[in-house]
Parts: C-alpha cells; structure tokens; sequence
C-alpha cells in the first residue's frame, strides 16, 4: 500500500484526534506533564501510528490487528479524558466534541476490521 495510508479516512481523522489532544493537554497544568497529558499523547499518536503500521503489512490479519490496536487507543483516550474531567482538569463541554469524534473513529474502524475479517 506504500503511503496511501495517509489517503485513509481513519488516519486523517486519527492525525485530527491527535493534533486536538496536543491542543487540550498544551493547558493541562505542570503538575500532569507526565501524568495524564503524557498519556493522553501517547495514546493519541499511537492511533494514525498503528493505522500506518497496519496498513503497511502484508495481509488483511495483520492489518486488521493493528486496528484493533488503534481501537484500544481511543479507548484509553475517551477514559482519559473522563478522568481529566472528574478531576477538574478539563470540562465536559471542553472534551466532549472530541470524545464524540472519537466515538465515530472507532465506529469506522470497527467497520473496517469486520470487512477484512469477511
């Protein structure tokens, strides 16, 4: 597939999760610049990361794994986020555009897996 990764729907919007997440965690307070905004990060790059990955492989398995991967990601991203939220981080109205495009994300990924699974 070479770099039509990026021609991916699914990446482009990962590369979007990605780029608001720096943006949120940017005011996070010091005192989580290696606690929940790392994290936040981390998980947020990994998703267009392990689309690529994936989409570099040899074999519908394994890109179908490296999306899973990439699902599991928005899944600690929407948690994350929660948490900034319970504990005053950020607020609801803040995260909650962003928890719902994440939502959507791993609706599509989702989509994806089963259609290389069949």
């Amino acid at each position: 597939m070479g770099l039509r990764f990026k021609e991916l729907r699914i990446w482009q919007d990962g590369m979007e999760i990605t780029e608001i997440i720096y943006k949120i965690t940017k005011k996070f307070p010091e005192s989580e610049k290696f606690g929940l905004a790392n994290q936040l990060q981390r998980a947020a790059v990994s998703i267009p990361s392990n689309i690529a990955e994936g989409s570099g492989r040899n074999s519908k398995k394994d890109f179908a794994h490296f999306l899973s991967q990439a699902r599991g990601s928005i899944y600690e991203i929407i948690t994350q986020l929660e948490i900034s939220s319970r504990v005053g981080i950020t607020q609801t109205e803040e995260i909650q555009p962003l928890i719902d495009k994440c939502e959507s994300l791993t609706k599509q990924i989702s989509a994806l897996i089963n259609s290389l699974r069949t």
